[in-house]
């Protein structure tokens, strides 16, 4: 039967990837474990684990997805270069069920401007490309770069040829996002008809959300026949990111009566993923994002909460706990011992194999549960984070800080920092509490770093909850997010200010995954 009419739809994760090109995303090894893990929870078919070709750091983090993860297959991304392919199909090796996923542009102005290769050359080299990737594994997905503003027929040519080369997926993405849902869904009907043997491989589609309009026009290319989605936990991912996966799933999950179709995934594991990306990456989500926003569920309009009083479906068409809302509160305080906070650890899909992290990450839940009643699952990914971080990369740490500020005074910071080990203390005054405290740190380390962004983000609900901060740093050309987290804000944008000098600092760090 053709794959066009099967009733499963794909669900291909590329977070770890393409998410991990928005500005200072880039995660530790251990990070992109964490996020793989709570992937394969919710369910996800593929994970694409990263470019292994782009750094020793990338295809580390790849291998250790891959004898990590048991059953989501794991894919490597690769240029149509046979040492790419080769990196990759490396980095996948140990995985149970593994892909690579090899690209080359289709389009004119990448293949004049940017390859300086003809249409044959193209041509020749994604069918290479396909044949390099089957010494590693049968399951090969290829993409043409740029497909929306490539040529038709050319398409057409590219994608027989790597069919019959033995690629398995086809990837047409809308690299720029470009397109909008009329014309993107009628490309990929045109070429699901006019390529011969297309009922032999999966049809799949990426889109970007330039226009935003990625889930649009992935829905849409459903619609038409693709039966493989490339998306993103929160559609994180470079420029205006990519189609968001939560939207994908949900669209399709409470639209049946148009999709017809099924996904293997666990709805209930939405927000629990969406709040472990956001807390590992530093980009919170804004209150109003559908599905997983802060007010996706909530009614303000005294009209809108009648009716939600008097039957939910009158303005809601999902159920808030089908995606993972409400169900994130944990029964652990200060007398829990390290053993049910060790467990509750493994359900959160949270496995650390070293002493020095867990006892480290128990002291801070501690310290914790002095100061506020209630511990939700987002408090402990937002410490476990904090603890990697600090075993992994900390020239600098901050050992105190007091500040202070009144009505008709300058607010004024002390902060006492380890630099390498040794203590350093400084004051300073600033407009507020948290510029004097940046100020302090900055007459110690003498970074002469660009501050990009400073976001603040509560974790969780309540007066007494944790603060969440981001800071986005850059010097030469390195852009980095740091974060940090207290039921203290100045506290947190300490830390977090700390955390993006260590990251931007340190030689531990790898380069962007595009580099």
């Amino acid at each position: 039967m053709s794959t066009s009419l099967n009733n499963q739809l794909i669900i291909f994760d590329t977070t770890l990837r393409d998410g991990e090109q928005s500005p200072g995303a880039s995660m530790t090894k251990e990070e992109k474990v964490r996020i793989a893990r709570q992937l394969e929870k919710l369910g996800v078919n593929v994970i694409e684990a990263g470019f292994a070709a782009a750094s020793l750091g990338d295809f580390e983090a790849i291998q250790a997805v891959a004898k990590t993860i048991k059953h989501s297959t794991v894919c490597s991304l690769a240029r149509a270069v046979e040492n790419d392919i080769h990196r990759a199909g490396n980095a996948i090796k140990p995985a149970k069920s593994k892909r690579i996923h090899t690209f080359i542009a289709t389009s004119k102005i990448h293949m004049e401007n940017k390859l300086r290769m003809t249409e044959s050359q193209v041509l020749e080299r994604a069918v290479q490309a396909v044949k390099w990737a089957l010494e590693f594994t049968d399951d090969v997905e290829f993409s043409a770069e740029d497909a929306v503003r490539s040529e038709i027929n050319f398409l057409v040519e590219v994608f027989d040829a790597v069919i019959q080369a033995g690629a398995k997926t086809i990837n047409v993405p809308d690299t720029v996002g470009y397109s909008i849902p009329h014309s993107w869904g009628e490309r990929i009907g045109m070429l699901i008809q006019n390529v011969p043997n297309s009922g032999k491989v999966v049809w799949s589609t990426h889109c970007h959300n330039d226009l935003g309009m990625a889930v649009a026009n992935s829905l849409a290319a459903v619609i038409n026949g693709a039966r493989q989605v490339e998306c993103t936990i929160n559609g994180l991912g470079e420029r205006a990111g990519n189609a968001s996966l939560e939207e994908i799933v949900m669209a399709v999950k409470t639209r049946r009566d148009i999709f017809k179709l099924e996904t293997t995934i666990n709805t209930e594991q939405i927000v629990p993923s969406s709040k472990l990306v956001s807390t590992i990456t530093g980009y919170p989500v804004q209150p109003n994002k559908a599905i997983v926003g802060a007010n996706a569920f909530a009614h303000e309009s005294g009209i809108h909460q009648d009716g939600v009083l008097k039957h939910r479906e009158t303005y809601e068409i999902m159920k808030a706990q089908d995606v993972g809302w409400g169900a994130n509160k944990i029964s652990l305080g200060k007398l829990s011992g390290r053993n049910a906070f060790k467990s509750r650890l493994k359900d959160l899909g949270i496995e650390i194999d070293s002493d020095e992290i867990l006892n480290a990450a128990f002291d801070r839940f501690k310290n914790l549960a002095d100061k506020k009643s209630e511990i939700f699952d987002e408090d402990i990914h937002a410490l476990v984070s904090e603890e990697y971080v600090e075993v992994a990369i900390d020239r600098y740490k901050l050992n105190s800080l007091k500040a202070s500020s009144e009505s008709n005074k300058t607010p004024k910071a002390s902060v006492v920092i380890f630099v390498d080990g040794k203590s350093y203390e400084a004051t300073s005054e600033g407009g507020g509490q948290v510029d004097a405290t940046f100020k302090s740190i900055e007459s110690i380390v003498k970074s002469d770093a660009e501050l990009l962004l400073y976001s603040v983000n509560n974790i969780t609900t309540g007066t007494d909850a944790q603060g969440e901060v981001t800071v986005r740093l850059a010097k030469g050309g390195r852009v980095v997010n740091g974060q940090g987290s207290d039921t203290d804000i100045v506290i947190a944008s300490a830390k977090a200010y700390i955390n993006a000098l260590n990251k931007l600092f340190s030689k531990l760090e790898r380069a962007h995954p595009q580099v």
